[in-house]
């Protein structure tokens, strides 16, 4: 008789992975929590030993903490497991993880495609920076998947994107996305941030590398920096080569914030995505806002998509006051409870609004990151903060 088949596991749920993903049953020196090792070097039982690390014979172990850390891995492990990757490298800021990434996969006389909404600071890096080494950059508008196609060249070698984006939350079909890069056969990268592992995970459409800043939604307490990419061995390996020469690494203590933050992590997202729909739905009824750029509201362009590739549709909602500038700051200063930002005069404010208007950022324009709060505070507080910002003017 033939061996009987073990029924396939139930995958586990997403609480369930936050809490016990990627952490080893026993930890060390027995700690029920992952414990912080703060240590620069590490030592050998003897020269044999160390011998056999080099020669390959040993795996689990690390050489000098430029290379690595134990709870710097238990937080790769715990993220690789939330987002569905093969392998995960952590690094001290998201920036970090990106331009670490692009160094990697770019050379002289390649040629690298993004998306007009993608973060701010990564286009400055690709066209203030890589520019200067000999790569080219082309920039296409974001959802236009025929520009998208027709940008690449022979010597295209990455496509970049953000998919919810910053401020506006526009969505990427991401299993679209994926398409062209292997139909090209160009690496396809995606800021995944304001989605996070709960609402969709990038590599399950095809995607080959995802990155987040950790210091939000991962670590969710506001108290770290940290960035992460996640993708199969094969990608990260040459970025990790790299990272050991560059020393862009998380520091242990950054690492075990991360690990603690992530016990919470999904708990966090199913409120937050509940919250920031149940206050998109409010505004987009209020009379003092013009329009509300939110991915669960089936008034956003990318609702459809959304819908089939999300779980939730994020903690971020962006708004549109009707009035100017000062109109908007009025807002953001009488609200009580959340600490709310107004683009134009935050990651912007350098601008003349006529710069700030030919890449899409309005004065009017307020983005609100919705916490765990109860959601009737928050739109009570929002109501008050409407009333008086308009009584004021």
């Amino acid at each position: 008789m033939a061996d009987r088949l073990e029924p396939p596991k139930k995958p586990l749920g997403p609480s369930t992975m936050s809490v016990h993903g990627g952490e080893p049953r026993q930890k060390p020196a027995h700690a029920l929590t992952t414990p912080i090792v703060q240590t620069a070097t590490y030592t050998w039982a003897n020269s044999q030993e160390l011998k056999d690390y080099f020669d390959g014979k040993i795996d689990e172990r690390i050489d000098y903490g430029r290379y690595g850390n134990p709870t710097q891995k238990i937080a790769e492990s715990k993220l690789a497991a939330l987002e569905g990757a093969a392998d995960c490298l952590l690094f001290a800021s998201g920036m970090g993880a990106m331009t670490t990434v692009l160094y990697a996969l770019l050379s002289r006389g390649t040629h690298v495609v993004i998306t007009d909404d993608s973060y701010r600071r990564t286009r400055q890096f690709l066209n203030a920076m890589l520019r200067r080494y000999g790569i080219e950059i082309s920039t296409v508008p974001a959802g236009d998947y025929e520009a998208l196609e027709d940008a690449i060249k022979p010597t295209t070698r990455v496509l970049v994107s953000e998919s919810p984006t910053n401020p506006y939350n526009r969505i990427l079909d991401l299993e679209r996305f994926g398409a062209i890069g292997r139909k090209h056969r160009v690496k396809t990268v995606i800021d995944a941030t304001f989605a996070t592992p709960y609402n969709v995970r990038p590599l399950d459409w095809g995607v080959d590398l995802v990155m987040h800043s950790a210091s939000k939604y991962l670590g969710g307490h506001n108290d770290l920096l940290a960035g992460a990419v996640l993708g199969s061995r094969d990608l990260l390996g040459g970025i990790r080569s790299l990272q050991a020469t560059t020393g862009a690494i998380v520091d242990p203590f950054a690492a075990y914030l991360l690990v603690r933050g992530l016990k919470t992590f999904a708990l966090r997202m199913e409120r937050q995505n509940q919250s920031a729909q149940a206050i998109a739905e409010y505004l987009a009824t209020h009379p003092r806002v013009e329009r509300v750029h939110y991915p669960g509201l089936p008034s956003h362009p990318g609702h459809d998509i959304a819908k089939q590739q999300m779980r939730g549709f994020g903690g971020v909602v962006s708004f549109e006051v009707r009035g100017d500038l000062d109109a908007a700051s009025r807002v953001v200063d009488a609200c009580t409870i959340p600490y709310i930002e107004q683009p134009a005069i935050m990651s912007f404010y350098e601008l003349t609004t006529e710069e700030r208007l030919q890449v899409g950022i309005k004065d009017n324009l307020i983005r609100y990151a919705v916490g765990i709060e109860d959601a009737d505070d928050l739109i009570a507080d929002l109501a008050q903060a409407l009333d008086r910002a308009f009584a004021e003017s």
